[in-house]
């Protein structure tokens, strides 16, 4: 990983709230819990397979709320949102609990297990 990534990547610990201090509801938990929706490696969540409706519609306003926060910060840095988001994105799935859904390439999902996540070359993986 390069010195910009590495900045980014502490800017963001920092400064952008979590993935987990967004408020889910039960359902979203639940998706999260049973790995129909999973982290993805841009940084948001993704779905593993079609979602219900109301599910969708929540996990959209994560999504957003997500993207108010990178912007948020990446524009007081001057980073593109786009690489600022994916590097909260490799965090994330640096530390992620095994049993959860991840993609590090888009449609491509996974189970973690114990071993740690491959993360992508955006990663530095």
């Amino acid at each position: 990983m390069n010195r910009l990534s590495h900045m980014i990547i502490g800017i963001a610990l920092a400064i952008v709230p979590t993935a987990a201090t967004f408020a889910q509801s039960g359902e979203v938990a639940a998706a999260i819990a049973s790995g129909e929706v999973g982290e993805q490696a841009d940084g948001y969540l993704g779905f593993v397979r079609a979602p219900a409706p109301g599910l969708k519609a929540e996990v959209d306003a994560i999504n957003i709320k997500r993207r108010e926060a990178y912007t948020q910060v990446a524009q007081t840095k001057n980073v593109p949102i786009e690489a600022f988001a994916a590097s909260i994105g490799c965090t994330t799935l640096a530390g992620l609990k095994p049993g959860r859904a991840y993609s590090v390439a888009r449609g491509v999902w996974a189970t973690k297990g114990a071993q740690p996540v491959a993360l992508p070359a955006q990663c530095g993986g």
